[in-house]
């Protein structure tokens, strides 16, 4: 069954490049395996989505896809592609002319259109690439082209480093399932390279590469800037005035952070290197932002409490503010 790779992104036929990889980049994050652990069916969805990007983020498969349909690639090899040299425009009888075919049709705009011009334009590409071949030595055999992708990672995976699985689904031949390093602090729109897992070269040449541009999901709760981590930490109306010990999870385990006397909300505790690590093997600070939480109902006792501070408290907090 044919497959409409436009509904599969869910865009129009057509939309731009950059709706296109928009579609295909919040798709991704939906239905990425590794952020529906129990959804059974976000694998599938996943490579359908990666495949319907394969040809629709690649301008020359696009307009191939266009003109073709799913099938594409298997135009132009075997009889049943080949032209009704029997039958002339229109189904009516006679013979083909040169004007009447349009070249671009089958080998693309860059031989030019359907006239006699394009016709030996065509004719001079084979020719040119034959002299090329006979005089290409062993060792300068064409290489294969690179192919491009884009994968979703975890927060916690593009800070601390790990593996993911890579499924590449091609619109002909069956998926291909990768195992890919994930260095430890890569950024969001950084590219990986692996090397001859591109398309493959032709008469024995070195293979392409495959290039993969790593997205990174957000957290529900960090935030990264640069090395830092940022973390907004709830604490009670009590710790943040009497002072308390506190734990708080970093990417190299939970430490405990000591929240001073008198501390009030929005001031920033720091925990030097428990942030983003570098390539030279330091890592950044964690930021943690205070948040004072205050309880729903306050009992006769506390809300006396609080009116006995609130009138020994002389200072006014607000008098710097300004427009």
């Amino acid at each position: 069954m044919a497959k409409d790779y436009y509904k599969t992104l869910g865009v129009h036929r057509n939309a731009s490049q950059d709706e296109i990889r928009k579609a295909y980049r919040e798709l991704a994050r939906k239905y990425h395996p590794d952020l529906n652990p129990d959804d059974k069916s976000a694998k599938q969805k996943f490579q359908e989505v990666q495949a319907a990007f394969d040809v629709l983020g690649d301008s020359q498969k696009r307009e191939m896809y266009d003109r073709y349909g799913s099938s594409f690639e298997t135009m132009g090899g075997g009889p049943q592609q080949a032209p009704p040299w029997g039958t002339g425009p229109g189904g009516t009888s006679g013979a083909y002319t040169f004007d009447d075919i349009d070249f671009s049709q089958f080998f693309g705009e860059r031989f030019g259109g359907g006239g006699p011009a394009g016709f030996e334009d065509l004719f001079g590409q084979f020719a040119q690439g034959a002299s090329r071949g006979r005089k290409r030595q062993p060792g300068s055999r064409r290489r294969g082209a690179d192919l491009k992708h884009e994968i979703t990672v975890p927060f916690t995976t593009a800070v601390q480093g790990g593996q993911v699985q890579v499924t590449l689904a091609p619109p002909s031949g069956a998926p291909e399932t990768l195992s890919v390093k994930i260095p430890p602090g890569i950024e969001d729109g950084k590219k990986i390279r692996l090397r001859g897992k591109g398309e493959p070269a032709p008469r024995g040449g070195a293979d392409g590469d495959l290039l993969l541009t790593v997205h990174v999901a957000p957290h529900p709760f960090f935030r990264r800037k640069g090395q830092q981590l940022h973390v907004t930490v709830p604490v009670n109306l009590a710790e943040a005035a009497l002072g308390a010990k506190i734990d708080v999870p970093t990417p190299k385990g939970t430490v405990s952070l000591k929240v001073p006397p008198g501390t009030s909300g929005g001031a920033k505790l720091r925990v030097k290197s428990h942030g983003v690590p570098s390539k030279d093997g330091t890592s950044g600070d964690l930021i943690a932002e205070i948040q004072i939480v205050l309880p729903k109902h306050f009992d006769d006792e506390t809300r006396r409490v609080l009116q006995r501070l609130a009138h020994e408290q002389t200072e006014n907090p607000r008098a710097k503010l300004r427009w």
